[in-house]
């Protein structure tokens, strides 16, 4: 799927947020070792950035060539543009050997993959037994009563038609996705965990934001323009009807987790 993202791979990389700190800083606590992650669907590398702060190594791969020229250029960082499907062996070339990776992560991505054949590399791949998985989305933005009222039909109801049947995994926060691990140490269970994403934006921002979602690109190449100027003249009286220009936008990200075993 990496095609839905080329057209606005700059707009994506640029309006994306940043994960939050806690969520990293919960992942690593459930890794025994720091020495590599391997980053999947890693995208403009938002995830990678932080994951480079904590870990030694980082590999991001993904299928987009253009998203991967946004991706920081961090020295203990290396990205890799693949095939949708790898072979074990392209695998173990382009990240590493069996039962050797410290961290699997997949930020915003995973349900696009085909997980029988992920979750065999994935196995594969993990140190036993304490090796981590961690699969996280985030879900609509929030940022007051009066812009969420405009965004959420916006959102459920015009653009529902343009996005692909995936992203109702993402609705359902992951709880729905298939997900055979072990709970990681200190957890009965493997999510979804709760966090909160935010970034500041302006008006024009959370604008750039909207027409970076794949379901505007999908709805574009079909003549069908969703932020018509009655739309963009509703989020405007909303936006402004208190506060400052520039407003705190949250974005709920939710994390499944868990350790492969001796699987």
């Amino acid at each position: 799927m990496a095609e839905l993202f080329v057209n606005q791979a700059k707009q994506y990389a640029e309006t994306r947020p940043s994960y939050p700190q806690e969520l990293f800083q919960f992942i690593a606590s459930k890794t025994p070792a720091h020495d590599l992650v391997w980053d999947v669907g890693t995208g403009s590398g938002q995830a990678a950035r932080s994951l480079a702060g904590i870990y030694k190594h980082v590999t991001g791969t993904d299928t987009s060539l253009k998203q991967l020229e946004f991706a920081p250029k961090l020295p203990n960082v290396s990205y890799h543009h693949t095939p949708s499907v790898m072979s074990m062996g392209g695998l173990e070339q382009t990240v590493s050997t069996q039962s050797s990776v410290d961290l699997v992560t997949i930020a915003q991505a995973m349900h696009w993959f085909d997980l029988h054949a992920f979750y065999q590399q994935v196995k594969w791949i993990l140190k036993k037994p304490d090796g981590v998985i961690a699969a996280w989305c985030y879900t609509v933005p929030e940022v007051n009563d009066s812009v969420d009222s405009v965004l959420n039909p916006f959102y459920s109801i015009d653009s529902d038609p343009y996005w692909e049947p995936q992203l109702k995994l993402i609705d359902d926060k992951y709880m729905s996705i298939d997900f055979p691990f072990e709970p990681v140490e200190g957890a009965d269970h493997t999510g979804p965990f709760k966090f909160v994403a935010e970034k500041l934006m302006d008006l024009d921002e959370y604008f750039t934001y909207l027409r970076s979602w794949s379901a505007y690109q999908t709805a574009k190449t079909k003549g069908v323009e969703l932020l018509r100027d009655d739309m963009i003249e509703s989020f405007e009286r909303a936006w402004n009807e208190d506060g400052p220009d520039q407003k705190v936008v949250k974005f709920p990200v939710y994390l499944r987790i868990g350790k492969v075993g001796n699987a």
